[in-house]
């Protein structure tokens, strides 16, 4: 388990492991994060944000964000995909 008891996962993007880039770790947890502009909080509309998936180091806490395509999620027991690339 992670920070809060989260569920830490593997990460690929676009075919490629996610390594923190912070401290080297590859398991993250998850979330669901807003991505808040200042026009849309000042008119009370931030509801409408944006938003992006967040994935979290489960070692140093460390918070990549991803707007555009998703990465993929893998259970580190059953490890990367074969065709994943690994450095």
């Amino acid at each position: 388990m992670g920070r809060m008891g989260a569920k830490l996962r593997l990460v690929t993007v676009r075919g490629r492991a996610l390594r923190c880039v912070v401290c080297g770790h590859r398991e993250f947890s998850s979330r669901e994060v807003k991505l808040n502009s200042t026009g849309a909080e000042f008119l009370g509309l931030g509801w409408a944000n944006r938003s992006a998936l967040a994935v979290i180091c489960g070692s140093c806490g460390y918070v990549h964000e991803f707007a555009g395509p998703r990465p993929d999620l893998w259970r580190p027991e059953q490890g990367y995909p074969a065709e994943v690339e690994v450095d």
